[in-house]
């Protein structure tokens, strides 16, 4: 931003500054807080959180040095100072942010140290240019960039289809929204990557790409505070588990007693409950041509129906939300989906016909 229309305008300068402060203000709040401001019923990942507080941190430090690089450093060096920066930019915000996304995954634990190996070539690339004082790094630099960013995203892509199956095989409740918003948060970023390489120096560039960062900035900060963690925990599995009546311990464990109805009810807990483990369970779902998220939305959309009737029997007065809440939903909008799917007719299609 040094060299272009931005720094003789007063109102850029200050939208500049204000992100700097935000992006700090967000690292230390994510950093020295523990609890949740922005939904304290939701018990966060605090490794995502330190994560996400490195991240934001390497966000302020960025807008720092691109700041001081030109108008305190390197005043007279164009290519030394390009190298400089745009180098710092990829080691750190660029590595950060993998980690970041990658975190926000809760299936399994995935290496980090690829996303450590994939810097390498950038610091060769900028060494070998500021001692040959290579004007064309930028042209590599950004080729390099493509190519990984490419690999992240088709990598990252996968990894999300894996977690989506993931929630959907363990959890009852299908309102979490995980998957899209992770996809969210990198389109974000790309998209301010792709400003910023494309900046010629035209002032409304320079303004849309501290807005988006502004963006970035709440958006992490909010998706931390409501990334609910999802922890399974695994059971042993017994050596007579081949005979264990499981239908019957489901009616007794699970459908007489509406378990079905508990929020966030997972697979695991399921089993644990009725004295097997997450595996065979999932397995007596998939040999009855069902999952365990079909079961447990059959039983609360049967829940559902049976209120209804209760409720027009009685002649009392209740709104389907208040019954889909009654069944065991959060989203109102994820049990009219459901329901549709179960019976082929809309919410109000069906309470029309009763």
């Amino acid at each position: 931003m040094y060299e272009y229309e931005g720094l003789r305008d007063m109102f850029f300068i200050m939208l500049y500054g204000g992100a700097t402060m935000m992006a700090l203000v967000a690292a230390l709040y994510l950093w020295l807080r523990s609890g949740n401001a922005v939904n304290r019923e939701v018990e966060s990942l605090k490794e995502l959180r330190l994560w996400a507080a490195v991240f934001l941190a390497s966000v302020a430090a960025s807008h720092v040095w691109w700041s001081l690089l030109g108008t305190v450093w390197l005043t007279e060096d164009r290519v030394v100072r390009n190298i400089v920066a745009i180098t710092l930019d990829r080691v750190t915000f660029v590595p950060l942010m993998m980690c970041v996304l990658l975190r926000m995954l809760q299936d399994r634990r995935r290496p980090l140290w690829p996303v450590a190996a994939a810097m390498v070539p950038f610091i060769v690339i900028a060494i070998v240019s500021i001692v040959m004082h290579y004007d064309m790094f930028e042209w590599y630099i950004e080729g390099y960039s493509l190519l990984l960013g490419l690999t992240f995203i088709i990598y990252y892509v996968h990894a999300l289809r894996i977690y989506g199956r993931w929630l959907h095989d363990n959890f009852a409740d299908l309102e979490h929204k995980e998957v899209w918003q992770s996809l969210l948060l990198l389109a974000c970023i790309l998209l301010v990557y792709v400003v910023y390489t494309t900046n010629e120096g035209a002032l409304a560039i320079e303004y849309l790409a501290q807005v988006l960062t502004l963006v970035i900035i709440g958006f992490v900060v909010w998706r931390v505070e409501t990334l609910q963690l999802l922890t399974i925990e695994e059971t042993e599995i017994e050596d007579d588990n081949e005979d264990l009546p499981i239908k019957s311990l489901l009616v007794q464990h699970c459908e007489t007693p509406k378990l079905y109805l508990q929020h966030d009810l997972t697979l695991a807990q399921l089993a644990q409950t009725i004295g097997t483990n997450r595996t065979y369970l999932g397995a007596y779902f998939a040999a009855r041509g069902e999952t365990y998220n079909s079961y447990i939305n059959r039983l609360r959309i049967d829940h559902f129906k049976q209120l209804y009737q209760e409720t027009l029997s009685k002649g009392l007065s209740s709104t389907a939300k208040q019954l889909s809440q009654q069944s065991g939903y959060h989203s109102y909008t994820t049990f009219a989906t459901v329901f549709k799917q179960f019976t082929g007719q809309t919410v109000a299609a069906w309470m029309k016909d009763q």
